[in-house]
């Protein structure tokens, strides 16, 4: 069977199109996509680790981390780099297969960039993937990061152009589309999405995803939030989001991305797990694994793992389609990973 083209032409009609189908032929066919590319009961999981929290001078209204708004989030310094790794190492026990590490920065600054560089460094000597989120990026802190092993850059663009003024204001669209170029030119993966309940209406989630399918290459990895709703921020009284509106996001992502991990990210404490299944069965095949992501509440390691039991899934031991260049060789990697399957640790086992 020939596997789902990747496509960079999507247009906003074949986006509406794809979000009007009936819920149950659009889940359909975005599980008959992600069995193309992906194992179905296999899911990447991530740690998130803030390293320095608050204070950031951005005004995105979702965010408590935000200097503008009195959330009453304490603020920390940038964490010593033992810290960091001790972090690190309990997520590998755990059973996470990549650490991500997040700064509330508008953009690092030149004095505490050898800090983030040995971050790196040292987290990926522990045989973990390295991520990082430390706001916007220059060509030259681009590269070194790179330079330093850094597997992915976190760089969401939130929304939809038309509805990004009504988020932000202290950084444009534009900005954003130049770090994930800064990124990219780099030789570092790309994570990239936005978030769902912030008071966008369908048009918005359709642009956000036909932006991100039509870049040059699709996010390796593109985290798909539902908003958590903190008190102080503008966004503490928006209205629900229906949670089939939600997981139609997830599906649709998956079909105009095929080869890119679908991450089901913030707002998985409020899910049910009836919720959490839909969303795998849509296609979401990427979690954060934890007790917290960055500021807010994430489910526990132990409910993730009963979940998983329950569902018969297994996390990801490896990367399965990198970058779209490797889509091709990555499909034949992965017929090869099913007759070896029973050669890879299952970290859901209970522990003898």
């Amino acid at each position: 069977m020939t596997a789902t083209a990747l496509r960079h032409d999507w247009t906003m009609e074949e986006a509406r199109a794809l979000f009007g189908l009936p819920f149950n032929d659009l889940v359909f066919r975005a599980q008959a996509v992600h069995r193309e590319h992906f194992d179905p009961n296999e899911v990447q999981v991530s740690t998130l680790l803030s390293i320095k929290t608050g204070a950031c001078p951005e005004d995105c209204k979702y965010c408590p981390q935000s200097g503008h708004y009195n959330t009453g989030l304490e603020k920390e310094k940038l964490l010593e780099i033992e810290k960091v790794l001790e972090e690190a190492k309990a997520a590998r026990d755990k059973g996470a297969s990549r650490f991500c590490m997040g700064a509330a920065w508008r953009s690092p600054s030149k004095k505490d960039m050898p800090y983030v560089v040995d971050m790196v460094r040292q987290v990926k000597s522990l045989g973990l993937e390295t991520c990082m989120t430390l706001g916007m990026l220059e060509e030259n802190q681009a590269r070194e990061l790179a330079d330093a092993g850094l597997d992915y850059y976190n760089h969401n663009l939130d929304t939809s152009e038309k509805y990004y003024s009504h988020i932000i204001t202290t950084r444009s669209y534009q900005d954003r589309l130049d770090t994930l170029e800064n990124v990219r030119n780099a030789g570092m993966k790309v994570c990239c999405g936005g978030i769902m309940g912030m008071g966008e209406d369908l048009d918005d989630r359709a642009g956000l995803l036909v932006q991100l399918a039509n870049l040059p290459h699709h996010p390796e990895s593109v985290p798909v939030n539902m908003l958590v709703k903190v008190p102080g921020t503008p966004m503490e009284n928006v209205e629900d989001l229906d949670p089939f509106d939600f997981i139609r996001t997830l599906a649709v992502a998956r079909i105009m991305m095929p080869a890119s991990h679908v991450r089901l990210s913030a707002g998985r404490e409020d899910m049910n797990d009836q919720m959490q299944a839909l969303c795998f069965l849509a296609g979401a095949n990427s979690i954060f694994y934890g007790e917290k992501l960055l500021t807010t509440a994430n489910p526990e390691a132990d409910a993730d793992r009963e979940l998983f039991r329950r569902l018969g899934i297994r996390p990801e031991m490896r990367e399965q389609a990198c970058s779209e260049q490797d889509a091709e060789e990555a499909i034949v990697e992965a017929v090869e990973y099913e007759q070896t399957r029973h050669m890879f640790y299952d970290a859901t086992r209970e522990s003898a």
